[in-house]
């Protein structure tokens, strides 16, 4: 499997792209849903399904058009659907957002995570639909994942569970 990452739209969302033999599933489709297109194309990539970390507009503003283009069937915190060659778990990881969720590909040792965790931080609890309390339950969950695991946030750079494990204050706070 594959990773790759595109930043799409004025906030700079990363958009990730995974592919395993000529298929791919579209991560957090945020927005330029041209550029996604051509990724695509140029890599000659068959779209297999749509995973969504949570509904903030910066993550789904391409989404309508990824499904009337692709019809692939979109998975996010209501649903399970199983994408062939696509092994991963879904996690509830409220607080952020109560759609929240990340995307955990055990094979890979990667996990997907939208808003929920960055470099040395966490996505802000105080908008709406945010919790701080189920943020901590979901930080109590990560941890217990391998050191290992690489995290893609939603936007800036990929770090580790290690690292954050280490290094994010709030990350430390529930070892």
């Amino acid at each position: 499997m594959k990773v790759d990452k595109l930043v799409v739209g004025i906030l700079e969302t990363n958009c990730y792209i995974v592919s395993n033999n000529k298929e791919c599933i579209i991560i957090d489709p945020g927005d330029d849903f041209e550029l996604i297109k051509k990724y695509i194309e140029d890599n000659n990539l068959k779209a297999k399904g749509i995973l969504i970390t949570h509904y903030h507009f910066d993550h789904i503003q391409a989404l309508e058009k990824c499904i009337n283009y692709y019809k692939v069937p979109v998975i996010d915190y209501k649903n399970n659907i199983k994408i062939p060659g696509f092994d991963f778990e879904i996690i509830e990881t409220k607080g952020h957002h109560y759609t929240s969720v990340s995307y955990y590909f055990k094979e890979i040792q990667s996990m997907f995570v939208g808003d929920f965790i960055f470099k040395e931080s966490i996505g802000r609890i105080d908008l709406e639909g945010a919790d701080e309390n189920e943020m901590l339950n979901s930080l109590k969950k990560i941890v217990q994942y391998p050191n290992e695991v690489i995290i893609y946030p939603g936007h800036g750079e990929q770090t580790y569970l290690k690292y954050e494990k280490e290094n994010n204050p709030y990350l430390k706070e529930v070892k």
